[in-house]
């Protein structure tokens, strides 16, 4: 694992013969709960390009890790040559707005990555304090062109960097004859709507009694896990629907790989990682076209898009994978190939420029 801060650790190769140092700010407590997200996976695979890695901040705890997050601004502001800072919606956004305010006090080059669905959302209701931040930012990395399209005009320099996955570690199967066995992958949260899961199971029933729908996911404690259930009760789909709760990013790939068709429910996004992971299995994928999923996802050549919160919608789509000969497999090859554009052999490389050009030009390289 990288260096946390204020233990950096130097870097067995040169990055164009320099060695930069580069601090990240986000929630880097996944990994203390069995999983890797993005941002931790970036750190490693820059560590082993040869920048000297900082993280904040693996506490678990929100208001802690805020803290943790000043604290290691603090420490390694001196010399940092760059810092990378994750920015989401709602209270969270403040994690940036403080650790920025130290850095950009320092004259260390600044990326925002923009992560958070709900920040065109959060933008539109706290205008001013969005374009502050944007204006502290030496380059700001969208997800994906919406994020770009919908958040530019509150200023900064944009640049689009895709959110990869290691496309090599999702084992690929052509649905050329799939099975009617549907999985969900995301916390259960009301932005996801997750029971519109068994509202589609519902509507789907009359054509393919034999379905079956697999929500993976934690419990994010706002009653959506309990509304899920109980909609399933009500409609009598209960025992259609499976629940295991959440389950490691190492098994991510299992469980995938155990359904031939993927379903997302949600009523707000950005570039959902599970949709990805899903197209790199190449599993039919039925998605709500809400928010940069169109942007990911081409309805009827790599996924089929419908209108969010409409289970009839959803289950026709489901439908046709299972009556429109050949539509199967075609979203499924589509999906694979779409996912590759996505690899970390693809993404990296432009990290690893993007980091090294900033701190060249702040002075702030190391000589190797």
């Amino acid at each position: 694992m990288p260096a946390g801060p204020g233990a950096g650790r130097a870097s067995g190769s040169s990055v164009r013969g320099q060695r930069a140092r580069v601090l990240f700010v986000g929630d880097f407590s996944a990994s203390r709960r069995g999983n890797h997200s993005v941002s931790e996976r970036l750190a490693e695979l820059l560590s082993e390009e040869g920048f000297d890695i900082a993280t904040t901040s693996p506490v678990l705890s929100s208001p802690l890790r805020a803290l943790d997050m000043v604290r290691a601004a603090l420490a390694e502001r001196a010399r940092v040559g760059v810092a990378v800072v994750d920015v989401y919606s709602g209270r969270a956004f403040m994690w940036a707005e403080w650790t920025v305010a130290v850095l950009s006090r320092a004259k260390v080059p600044i990326i925002l990555v923009l992560r958070g669905g709900n920040l065109p959302t959060f933008a539109a209701a706290e205008p001013e304090r969005v374009s502050r931040l944007f204006a502290k930012a030496t380059v700001i990395v969208a997800l994906s062109d919406f994020l770009r399209e919908e958040l530019s005009g509150y200023g900064g320099d944009f640049t689009v960097l895709p959110n990869p996955l290691d496309a090599g570690a999702y084992p690929f199967r052509l649905r050329e004859r799939p099975a009617p066995r549907l999985v969900w992958l995301r916390s259960f949260h009301d932005i996801y709507n997750p029971p519109l899961g068994p509202r589609m199971l519902a509507a789907l029933n009359a054509r393919l009694p034999e379905a079956t729908l697999t929500m993976v996911g934690s419990d994010k404690g706002d009653g959506s896990l309990a509304r899920t259930l109980e909609t399933a009760a009500e409609l009598g789909v209960r025992d259609k629907l499976i629940t295991p709760g959440p389950v490691s990013k190492s098994q991510v790939p299992g469980v995938l790989d155990a359904a031939d068709v993927f379903i997302n429910t949600t009523n707000v996004d950005n570039v959902p990682i599970s949709v990805l992971e899903a197209m790199a299995c190449g599993l039919c994928v039925v998605s709500t076209d809400v928010g940069g999923i169109p942007y990911l996802a081409t309805d009827a050549r790599d996924a089929l898009l419908v209108p969010p919160d409409d289970p009839a919608a959803m289950a026709r789509a489901v439908t046709r994978l299972f009556e429109e000969p050949g539509l199967a497999a075609h979203l499924s090859a589509n999906a694979r190939e779409r996912a590759l554009a996505n690899d970390w052999s693809a993404v990296l490389p432009r990290w690893t420029a993007l980091l090294g050009d900033l701190a060249r030009s702040a002075g702030r390289a190391v000589q190797a």
